[in-house]
């Protein structure tokens, strides 16, 4: 019998995963079976050894999320390295940090067309792929800041937020064609998004003493929650924002 959990024969168009959550989110997918798409600025070499070394296809296509310019062409080299688009992980993001009150209209274009903007047209272009062919699974990465307000980051917390309402009116319209939409929120990992906070002792220590958990989490503790909402293991599954924060929201 098959698990519900396996993936194999579905190809996954991942952004942002030459590092960090998208790296352990693309070599989890694959472990479950899945090729993998990674489209980003930077060469994935790293995914792509780790992914490949798993036995599975990999493609690197190269994308700057920064504006929707790349998203038809994502989408096209994916189809023509790999046949189809059964998942997709809307993963790349950036982040800038300055108190609200100083924080500038070009950080804040910044964050939000690339956490925001792009993330809809891409998943907006990815869908008529997946209508086309029946269905799919859509992950969009949130973060906690998509339930709390944090500090010194209005416009990620903003375009987190709004990832989180995204989420929700995509799995409205598509949950009766096919198509999976849901988020995952991560909590403190340690990744470059962080390497800030983690360098400041204070602010290391309060958060490490708010986290159940008392770490920070690896990028590999997000495979599993990935691997369930790509997977028929989860078709009933729609419009949620799954929380991996090691107890972080518990609290």
């Amino acid at each position: 019998m098959r698990s519900p959990f396996d993936l194999s024969g579905k190809v996954a168009l991942v952004t942002g995963a030459n590092t960090g959550i998208g790296q352990g989110i693309a070599v989890a997918l694959a472990a479950a079976g899945a090729d993998i798409a990674a489209a980003g600025r930077s060469a994935p070499t790293e995914t792509q050894a780790a992914v490949e070394a798993l036995g599975r296809k990999f493609v690197s296509i190269q994308a700057d999320f920064g504006s929707t310019e790349p998203v038809v062409r994502v989408v096209e080299e994916t189809l023509a390295a790999l046949g189809g688009i059964d998942i997709l992980v809307n993963n790349a993001g950036i982040i800038r940090r300055a108190d609200s009150i100083d924080f500038s209209e070009d950080d804040w274009d910044a964050v939000m067309n690339t956490n925001l903007k792009t993330v809809f047209f891409l998943t907006q272009a990815v869908a008529k792929v997946m209508l086309a062919s029946g269905g799919g699974k859509v992950i969009n990465i949130a973060s906690l800041l998509s339930f709390q307000g944090g500090i010194r980051v209005p416009s990620y917390t903003a375009s987190k937020s709004g990832l989180a309402g995204l989420t929700k009116i995509l799995a409205n319209e598509w949950a009766a064609k096919g198509i999976n939409v849901n988020a995952i929120a991560p909590g403190y990992f340690d990744t470059n998004n962080t390497e800030a906070l983690r360098a400041d002792e204070a602010r290391n220590r309060s958060i490490l003493e708010r986290i159940p958990a008392g770490r920070w989490g690896q990028p590999g503790d997000i495979g599993g929650a990935a691997v369930f909402l790509a997977s028929s293991a989860s078709d009933y599954v729609h419009g949620v924002t799954l929380p991996v924060d090691g107890g972080w929201l518990a609290r």
